[in-house]
């Protein structure tokens, strides 16, 4: 079941949950872009995992990166930078392990560092509803005319769920939606569809530059 957002008002500058951990995906390859770093690569200007930073931030209490290359280049951006544990490049499912092994607070957000347009309102909305549902996470489905797809790295976790994910791995486990299958999850929509698309080639990324509006933050 999908749980339709509606009557929702305006999401201040400021959201700050204190019980919440953020962390920004930088650990994949980047096969489809050349095998470039694609946190790393400039949107007007700005390095892509800096706009995310930016809109994830403030809706959160501490924020992390995960990533496996280039680690004093993300440290740059001020805050602390984990690599996956061997082996590297597993998926998503590793940089969510990453976000919990260093994880202290009740919860934990999960987003991916070419993702610059990330809804503002990410962690208020799938935090309502995890609680709502009394579920062990929540994620977020994107909206286009009426068709809705899920959006499995954009997710709102307990942190309690570390143990389990762990012990998922090392069964050989490595997808996401055979994970999300164990649990008891929460689909919140989104009629925000460019909040979760992610840019995946330097063709995509050229397409972005200048257009009016994307500069904003």
């Amino acid at each position: 079941m999908v749980w339709m957002l509606s009557g929702l008002t305006d999401i201040p500058d400021m959201c700050l949950y204190d019980d919440v951990t953020g962390v920004v995906l930088a650990g994949g390859r980047g096969e489809r872009m050349g095998a470039a770093d694609k946190g790393l690569q400039l949107l007007n200007g700005k390095p892509m995992v800096e706009h995310v930073i930016n809109r994830l931030r403030p809706q959160v209490s501490t924020l992390i990166i995960s990533a496996n290359r280039n680690l004093e280049a993300y440290s740059a951006f001020g805050y602390p930078v984990y690599a996956d544990e061997p082996p590297a490049y597993s998926g998503p499912l590793s940089g969510f392990m990453t976000g919990l092994r260093h994880c202290r607070t009740r919860y934990l957000v999960t987003a991916p560092c070419d993702t610059p347009f990330l809804s503002r309102r990410l962690v208020e909305d799938l935090h309502r509803f995890l609680e709502e549902k009394e579920a062990d996470l929540a994620v977020a489905v994107s909206k286009i005319d009426e068709y809705c797809q899920v959006q499995p790295v954009f997710c709102l976790m307990k942190a309690s769920l570390g143990p389990h994910l762990e012990k998922f791995l090392a069964n050989g486990g490595h997808k996401i939606d055979e994970w999300y299958a164990t649990l008891k999850v929460a689909r919140v929509c989104f009629d925000e569809p460019q909040a979760f698309e992610n840019v995946n080639t330097l063709k995509e990324l050229e397409k972005l530059q200048d257009i009016p509006g994307n500069e904003k933050e």
